[in-house]
C-alpha cells in the first residue's frame, strides 16, 4: 500500500497546501536529525547547543535558551549532561557571579564535524530531486517567508510593550 504523502487535513481533496507542506517537512527533518543524533546517544536538542555554542561561545544558559527556544531549566538539563560527557563546560560570568557562561571543550571537535557531516548528508538527500534552480527558488521563497514572520513577530512584540505601559500608565 502507497503511503499518503498528502498534506491535506482529513476528509479534504489531497492537494498540497504551503503551511501543511512546510510543517511536514519540517516535522520529517526533525524526525530525521533525531535518528541521527541517537547514532551518537544523543538527542536534536544537545545538537542545536553544540551548533550554538560553535558559533557563540560563552553564552549564558538563558541567553541560549532564548535563542533555542526552551525554558532555561531545559537548557541547564541539557547542559548537565554535554558536561558530563565533557563537551561542554560552565565558567562563571567575570562581571556576574550568579551567570554561567557555556564553552565547548576540544572533545566537542570530533561530534562537531560529525554533526556537520549529517547535516550535509541530510541536505543532500532531500534535495536530491530538485534541480539547481528549484533550490534556489525555495531558498529565496523561504527567506522571504522567514522575513515576513519575524516583521511580523517584532511587531508583535511592539505591540504587546506598548500596551502594556500604556495598562501601567492607567494603574
Amino acid at each position: 500500500m502507497e503511503p499518503d504523502l498528502s498534506c491535506a487535513p482529513p476528509g479534504a481533496e489531497p492537494e498540497p497546501e504551503l503551511l501543511y507542506l512546510l510543517h511536514d517537512v519540517a516535522r520529517l527533518l526533525r524526525r530525521e536529525i533525531d535518528r541521527r543524533a541517537r547514532m551518537h546517544d544523543m538527542n536534536r536538542a544537545q545538537w542545536v547547543m553544540l551548533i550554538r555554542l560553535a558559533r557563540n561561545p560563552g553564552l549564558s544558559q538563558k541567553d541560549l535558551a532564548e535563542i533555542i527556544e526552551v525554558e532555561p531549566m531545559t537548557v541547564a538539563r541539557l547542559t548537565d549532561r554535554l558536561e558530563a560527557r565533557g563537551l561542554v563546560e560552565r565558567r562563571a560570568d567575570p562581571r556576574d557571579r550568579r551567570i554561567w557562561r557555556l564553552h565547548l571543550t576540544d572533545e566537542a571537535d570530533p561530534i562537531l564535524q560529525d554533526i556537520e557531516m549529517h547535516r550535509g548528508a541530510v541536505a543532500d538527500f532531500i534535495a536530491a530531486d530538485l534541480t539547481p534552480a528549484m533550490i534556489e527558488a525555495t531558498t529565496e521563497g523561504l527567506i522571504r517567508m522567514k522575513t515576513s514572520l519575524l516583521k511580523a513577530d517584532r511587531a508583535a512584540d511592539a505591540y504587546m510593550i506598548s500596551a502594556a505601559k500604556a495598562e501601567q500608565e492607567i494603574a
